[in-house]
């Protein structure tokens, strides 16, 4: 019996606060109140302490060094670091970022930022799946190429991408990778080491942390990367982010990532079976589409278009029950078909009949199953009123 309503089903979004991770960073409110940056007296080496510590779970999660990661707050920030930053440090050696055209916003609006500074950006298709053609990436490369900007996985449709033989490209052709890896981390195996990757952005909020608190991975050897900071004052951070430090997002940032490395595997096979079973009851219903990769996704993603229903008709008849999105809450506000979808190859009728769901830690078997059942009366209730509907199957 599905008690607390509505239930929640929109994890790449936001997920909540683990009760673990709030434990861990309340001391830091009151009682352990100190500036990290604070090196005179306990207050502040407890708080300095702290944030050593988290630093290690962090660079723990990744396979990196503690030393490589510099808090941000959040992912667009670290994004905003890593394109910029590499943009200005790297302006002698060329002015050209390879990125593609599914990339969050926090990328994409950053690198035409820096076209308006005088750099050339690259954006690169996807197929239908929602992969890069790798042939096409390294057709992309020229001499004054210094960055290529792959997401881990994307927001909107799960579908991973393949970071190994992108990294492969990019180390032939002596180009910096990044990625922003912010749906990616905290749910599937991300070793920034194995996978080759120069830098990587990390989220809090989207691994059971506090919102307002990221990382940026910046690799210190083969290579060694430099940035231009993009906060001057003070030069926290290795120089690199200047600001006083949020200790008790910090803190959760890193009990977050403390977390997820104990229970990610055991979490991702029990995500993917409630995904799969959501999934296969909802494209048992007419007209019904799974959009991005089936084999190559998050596991606890999937998103579905139901031909002939406004998503936002959908969403508003169940409302009350489930909270669903139609793609990214970044773009929740604009009234034009997800960028992601229409990038695809879908049409904007289609687009506009989507559905992204996020499964998440406390999700349970019963809160699916009661979500098969509303979506089902709901898609049934809607399509007997529409009259496009009895075109169609008319012919």
């Amino acid at each position: 019996m599905v008690t607390n309503l509505p239930i929640y089903l929109d994890h790449n979004s936001t997920t909540p606060c683990d009760p673990r991770v709030v434990e861990a960073m309340l001391p830091f409110f009151n009682s352990a109140f100190g500036n990290a940056a604070s090196r005179s007296h306990a207050f502040g080496w407890q708080a300095e302490e702290a944030v050593k510590c988290a630093r290690e779970q962090v660079a723990k999660l990744i396979g990196a060094e503690p030393g490589e990661i510099v808090f941000t707050s959040g992912a667009t920030e670290s994004d905003n670091l890593a394109l910029k930053g590499v943009f200005e440090m790297y302006a002698g050696k060329g002015n050209h970022i390879i990125t593609c055209n599914i990339e969050h916003k926090a990328v994409l609006d950053s690198c035409k930022h820096i076209e308006k500074l005088g750099g050339e950006v690259s954006y690169l298709n996807v197929k239908e799946n929602g992969l890069i053609d790798l042939a096409e990436l390294e057709a992309a490369i020229r001499p004054q190429t210094i960055l290529i900007s792959i997401m881990y996985a994307n927001n909107e449709i799960g579908t991973i991408m393949p970071m190994k033989e992108i990294s492969a490209i990019a180390r032939k052709h002596d180009v910096l990778l990044f990625s922003d890896a912010a749906q990616a981390v905290g749910k599937i195996p991300v070793d920034v080491n194995k996978d080759g990757i120069d830098l990587l952005a990390i989220s809090a909020h989207k691994m059971y942390g506090p919102k307002g608190v990221g990382a940026l991975y910046v690799r210190r050897k083969n290579p060694r990367v430099k940035l231009t900071a993009q906060i001057d004052g003070g030069g926290h951070e290795k120089g690199m982010r200047s600001g006083t430090l949020n200790v008790p997002g910090i803190v959760g940032l890193g009990k977050a990532c403390e977390l997820c490395l104990l229970e990610m595997e055991e979490e991702a096979v029990r995500l993917s079976s409630l995904r799969d079973k959501l999934e296969n009851a909802l494209l048992q219903l007419d007209g019904t589409y799974l959009n991005g990769s089936r084999e190559y996704r998050l596991p606890h993603t999937t998103n579905i278009s139901f031909k002939h229903l406004e998503s936002e008709a959908l969403m508003m008849g169940f409302s009350k029950e489930l909270a669903v999105s139609s793609g990214s809450a970044c773009m929740s506000a604009t009234p034009e078909p997800s960028y992601v979808l229409k990038a695809l190859g879908l049409d904007d009728e289609l687009a506009h009949s989507s559905l992204r769901f996020g499964i998440g830690r406390f999700n349970t078997e019963e809160e699916i199953d009661y979500a098969i059942d509303q979506i089902t009366k709901t898609v049934s209730r809607l399509r007997e009123s529409n009259p496009l509907r009895e075109m169609y199957k008319n012919g």
